[in-house]
C-alpha cells in the first residue's frame, strides 16, 4: 500500500458566493444577471442558474486576511456592475420577497429545466461554496468520508434564509430545503476509495438524477475543475466576516480530516439517514435550538455542538493561525445570531423590504475596489 503524502499545514482555500440581484427601490429580485456579468471586468462575475443572481469566486488564498480582502473587492466589483445595470447585490440565500425566477438562457440550464421541471423552476437559492486544497484525490475521498457528520454545524452557523415567497418559513435555512429537492443533493456514506467515489458519481449520472458531474450536489464533493474538496452546505452569508469564519472552519475541517485519514482513524459512525436528520435540524433551527452532536448522535444545545466542532478543529486552527479568529467569530455568532436571526430582527423593525435594504447595505459594507 502506498503511503499517503503528508498533509499541508497551510492549505489554500477559496470561496464562491452566489448573490441575489434586487431592484434598488422595491428590493424584489430582478432578472439582470446577463447585464451585470457583461459589465463586470474580466471573469470576476459569472452568470448563474437564474437571471436574478450572479456568482463571484475568489482566487486560492493562504490566509484569512487575504480572503477578507478578496471577498470585499469581489463584492465591490459586482456592486459596481449591478449599479450600472440599475440593480443592487444582496447576499441573501433566498429572496424574502415574492418572485417568479427567470431561467438564464443557457443550453445546459434549459436541459435541467426540461428534466427536473418544477424543482428547477423554484431554484432561486444562493449558497457559499468553500474550496479547500488537497494533495491528491485519494486524500480528498478520505476527507469526504470524515467531514460529513460535522457539516450540519457549519450549516447552522451560516443559516441565512428564513423567508421565502413573502413568508417566514419557520426555518433558519429554507435554502437547504429547496436545494434538497434536487435528487442529487444529499449526504453521502463513506466511499472508502477513489474508485468507489467515481462509481457512485457515474451511476448517479447514469440514473438520470444528474445531467453531469457538475450536478453532483453532494454536501461536499471532489471539485470537477480544481484539486479541491468543495464544501457546499453553507448559505451565502451577508457579512464578509461570517463568510470568512465559515471558510476558516471548513479549511480546518479538511485539514483535520486529512490527518485522520493519514493516521488511519476511521470515520465517525453516522449513517446517511441520520446525517440527513442532522441537516434538517440545522436548517430548521440554526443556532436557536438543539443540534445533533456527531460524536454521540444525540441532540445537544447548539452552543455545545459548536464547541465540539471547535474542539475537534483546535489543532488545525492553531497550525493555520486562525484559532483566535475562529473563536472570536463563533462567539459573536452565538451571541448576536446568524444571518437568519438578523433577518428576522430587521423584519420585526421594518418588514421584508427592510430586510432586503439591510442586506444590500451589509453586503457591501467595507467593500473595496481597484476601480
Amino acid at each position: 500500500m502506498t503511503t499517503p503524502p503528508p498533509p499541508t499545514t497551510s492549505r489554500t482555500f477559496g470561496v464562491e458566493e452566489e448573490l441575489l440581484l434586487v431592484g434598488g427601490v422595491s428590493g424584489a429580485p430582478t432578472p439582470a444577471g446577463e447585464q451585470v456579468v457583461a459589465l463586470a471586468p474580466g471573469d470576476t462575475v459569472e452568470h448563474e442558474f437564474k437571471k436574478e443572481q450572479a456568482e463571484t469566486g475568489s482566487e486560492p488564498c493562504r490566509s484569512a486576511d487575504e480572503l477578507v480582502g478578496q471577498l470585499r473587492e469581489l463584492r465591490a466589483v459586482a456592486a459596481r456592475a449591478a449599479d450600472r445595470s440599475g440593480v443592487r447585490i444582496a447576499a441573501l440565500a433566498t429572496s424574502p420577497l415574492r418572485v417568479r425566477p427567470t431561467a438564464t438562457p443557457d443550453e445546459r440550464y434549459r436541459r435541467m429545466h426540461d428534466r427536473f421541471g418544477v424543482i428547477a423552476d423554484r431554484q432561486l437559492t444562493c449558497g457559499q461554496h468553500v474550496h479547500v486544497g488537497i494533495e491528491s484525490r485519494a486524500e480528498g475521498v478520505g476527507v469526504l468520508d470524515r467531514i460529513g457528520p460535522w457539516l450540519p454545524v457549519i450549516l447552522a452557523l451560516s443559516a441565512n434564509s428564513p423567508f421565502w415567497q413573502g413568508v417566514d418559513t419557520g426555518y433558519a435555512s429554507f435554502r437547504t430545503v429547496l436545494w434538497g429537492m434536487w435528487p442529487s443533493a444529499l449526504p453521502t456514506a463513506p466511499f472508502g476509495d477513489e474508485s468507489t467515489y467515481d462509481t457512485a458519481v457515474s451511476e448517479l449520472i447514469e440514473s438520470g438524477a444528474a445531467l453531469d458531474d457538475g450536478m453532483v450536489y453532494f454536501d461536499a464533493r471532489l471539485s470537477a475543475s480544481y484539486p479541491t474538496v468543495e464544501i457546499r452546505v453553507a448559505d451565502v452569508c451577508t457579512d464578509v466576516a461570517d463568510a470568512v469564519a465559515i471558510a476558516v472552519l471548513c479549511r480546518a475541517l479538511v485539514d483535520t480530516a486529512a490527518r485522520q485519514w493519514r493516521d488511519g482513524e476511521q470515520p465517525l459512525p453516522m449513517r446517511p439517514e441520520l446525517r440527513r436528520a442532522a441537516v434538517w435540524r440545522a436548517a430548521r433551527y440554526g443556532l436557536t435550538e438543539e443540534l445533533l452532536d456527531p460524536r454521540t448522535r444525540r441532540p445537544v444545545p447548539a452552543a455545545d455542538a459548536v464547541s465540539g466542532l471547535l474542539e475537534q478543529l483546535d489543532g488545525a486552527l492553531t497550525r493555520s493561525g486562525d484559532r483566535e479568529r475562529a473563536h472570536h467569530e463563533v462567539a459573536r455568532l452565538l451571541r448576536t445570531g446568524n444571518g437568519a436571526e438578523h433577518q428576522r430582527r430587521a423584519d420585526a423593525e421594518g418588514g421584508l423590504t427592510a430586510v432586503v435594504r439591510d442586506a444590500v447595505r451589509r453586503t457591501v459594507a467595507g467593500a473595496v475596489s481597484n476601480g
